[in-house]
């Protein structure tokens, strides 16, 4: 069956750039502009876990404050693991949303779906019950496992300064240290090891969650 390309995450994200290019002052652009030029320039993405690497075990507590073990989650087949800056950045809503709509997909291939954030507890169960998540949102309270797998980072002076004026980005990481995670996308197979990833200093740009659903028609 062909597939419907009408509602595809990057057309969604491209709508969100635009609106952002038009409507943001010129500097708040530059300050956003350089700050992701800053990321590139200290080759994150290249130096994050990559495909063919073993992922890293963790514990951490969902919404309802449970915990979620990821090896224990590869017993029962792949885990799509997802990481998302906070329910205040709109591309994340946006990959939520689509991640979600996928879900079933997902499921169907034998898959975990699993998204992990910065954000406090109370934050993700607010983020998680805006867009009727069906899927574990976990907190990585200061970008514990995000360290591990090596794809976190400081954000500049001054984009944390218009972060913490704009929305208050330590009222939702519940410290003022002003990190936060690249939006990465694994696939871990069983056997813990990544099969496929997705790594992006830009975090405008995300997986596409067809392609998710492809590699695991494929491959599961």
């Amino acid at each position: 069956m062909e597939k419907n390309t009408e509602n595809r995450l990057v057309d969604d994200l491209n709508k969100q750039k635009s609106e952002f290019a038009s409507k943001a002052p010129a500097d708040k652009k530059k300050i956003y502009g350089d700050g992701l030029q800053s990321l590139v320039d200290q080759h994150i993405a290249e130096n994050a876990l990559q495909l063919g690497d073993t992922a890293v075990d963790f514990t951490l507590k969902n919404a309802t404050g449970s915990e979620v073990t990821l090896y224990e989650e590869l017993k029962k087949g792949p885990v799509v693991l997802i990481w998302y800056r906070g329910g205040w950045c709109p591309y994340c809503n946006l990959t939520l949303r689509h991640m979600q709509a996928s879900l079933s997909e997902i499921k169907k291939y034998g898959a975990t779906l699993m998204a992990l954030t910065p954000e406090l507890p109370d934050k993700t169960m607010s983020t998680q019950e805006k867009h009727n998540l069906e899927f574990e949102v976990l907190s990585d309270n200061d970008n514990s496992i995000a360290r591990k797998y090596k794809i976190f980072f400081k954000l500049t002076d001054a984009v944390a300064k218009v972060y913490e004026e704009s929305f208050g980005l330590s009222q939702y990481n519940g410290n003022s240290k002003g990190e936060l995670p690249l939006a990465v996308t694994y696939i871990i197979d069983s056997d813990k090891t990544i099969k496929y990833a997705f790594l992006d200093a830009d975090y405008r740009n995300r997986a596409e969650p067809s392609d998710i659903v492809d590699f695991l028609k494929k491959n599961y």
